[in-house]
């Protein structure tokens, strides 16, 4: 794709055809640019608009539609990306920007500049926003603050430490110490870790809905069984931020989500994450995993004695049922009506920023969902869930200038979009 003067094109072959005397020229204007020819995948609803125009002004979308409606200013930079498709930037909405290298993790690790590092990563696999549920602070709130300054990684949306507390009273006090962090959100986990740890109490995450509704931050909910999530809807809990594993879904569960519009993040790579290990998985040979992994991590998760480790866990086999139940429940949910916003985990050890997000998206439409559905929850379906959409998730006039460039079409299939050609935040392509 090589930028080209609008003007200077059209004299070109002004002065081929027809002899034209050649007008002044004009001096492209910074920060303007006109991608022209491609597919565009708008992010609303099932919109596309083939042979398209995306206008880019100063870091935001200014105008898009098709090149015979669109008019594309003298003074633009002209990108000719016909035969390409551009879709918006994908979101995660359950990732995790930590303190983690490797397969180690430390709290000195917790730095501006790794955090930096992480969202760049994800940036390059076509992430361009993720919410950071758990772990973080001052840190990752000072790259939050600043992210509109930078176009060279992904923008951060985070929970900071995950609240929990053995009393309403110290729970509360946890909240509004989080809070005062200038944290986005506040998440709580409510799960018995297969029946190995002791489950927050309802009295104990209903003070700390409360609470947070009162500093007017929503609440993200961490759970496994089909009953705890009913409680927690009932109680107020605004994200459901991962899948229900433990049996399908029923009635009362669609009435209570659908009744309070609250989203729904699968986190299908995170069951993934808990068994795959026990052998060598196939994407150790793919091209588009591997630019981007430590060595030394693919060494160790290939050695014989981490993978009979993965193989001895008791809980290795029940989460490879957990993901088939899990993949029952989030099309259930689809079919339905349930807001589903894209979400992996990913960031923990072993959960690969980036890479995770398209397996995820390949995962879901294992579970039946179609690319279009696919596509939605990972872009515009995230924004709103994360209440951002009056800036992100849709190629829209008067949002960010968040997109990817692709050499292939994902509706045609979804792994099409591993087929990135170029990444841009704000309004300018990240380096490579």
């Amino acid at each position: 794709m090589t930028p080209t003067s609008r003007l200077g094109t059209f004299v070109l072959l002004c002065s081929i055809l027809f002899g034209c005397a050649e007008p002044e020229l004009v001096e492209p204007t910074p920060g303007l640019f006109a991608l022209t020819g491609a597919r565009l995948i708008l992010g609303t609803d099932e919109d596309v608009i083939e042979d398209g125009v995306l206008i880019i002004r100063d870091g935001w979308i200014a105008a898009v539609g098709s090149i015979e409606e669109t008019e594309v200013p003298v003074d633009a930079t002209l990108i000719d990306v016909s035969g390409k498709t551009i879709m918006p930037g994908m979101i995660n909405a359950h990732g995790h920007v930590n303190n983690v290298r490797g397969l180690e993790s430390d709290p000195s690790f917790y730095t501006e500049e790794h955090v930096e590092r992480q969202l760049a990563r994800y940036a390059r696999y076509g992430v361009t926003t993720v919410l950071s549920l758990g772990s973080g602070g001052k840190a990752g709130i000072s790259v939050r603050d600043r992210q509109n300054q930078s176009t060279e990684y992904a923008r951060l949306y985070l929970s900071g430490p995950v609240v929990t507390g053995n009393s309403p009273g110290e729970a509360i006090e946890q909240v509004d110490a989080v809070a005062d962090l200038g944290v986005d959100i506040i998440k709580i986990r409510v799960d018995d870790s297969l029946g190995t740890a002791e489950k927050m109490r309802p009295e104990v995450y209903q003070a700390i809905i409360n609470r947070a509704h009162s500093r007017n931050l929503r609440v993200a909910s961490h759970l496994y069984y089909l009953e705890d999530a009913k409680e927690l809807l009932t109680a107020g809990t605004d994200f459901i931020a991962h899948s229900i594993r433990d049996q399908p879904i029923d009635e009362d569960l669609i009435s209570l989500m659908l009744e309070h519009d609250v989203c729904y993040c699968p986190t299908l790579m995170r069951e993934v994450s808990t068994f795959v290990y026990e052998t060598r998985p196939d994407w150790f040979d793919d091209p588009f995993f591997l630019k981007e992994v430590d060595p030394a991590v693919l060494q160790t998760l290939e050695s014989v004695d981490y993978q009979e480790e993965v193989r001895s866990r008791s809980s290795t086999q029940v989460y490879k049922e957990a993901l088939a139940m899990a993949q029952r429940n989030l099309k259930a949910l689809a079919d339905r009506g349930v807001r589903i916003a894209m979400g992996t985990d990913s960031g923990p050890a072993a959960r690969f920023q980036g890479y995770f997000e398209h397996g995820e998206l390949d995962l879901m439409a294992e579970a039946g969902l179609s690319s279009m559905q696919i596509l939605n929850s990972a872009t515009s379906e995230a924004a709103r869930c994360l209440r951002v959409d009056d800036k992100i998730g849709s190629l829209e006039s008067g949002k960010w200038a968040d997109f990817v460039v692709l050499g292939a079409n994902p509706i045609e299939n979804i792994q099409n979009t591993r087929s990135i050609e170029s990444v841009w935040i704000g309004g300018r392509t990240i380096q490579d």
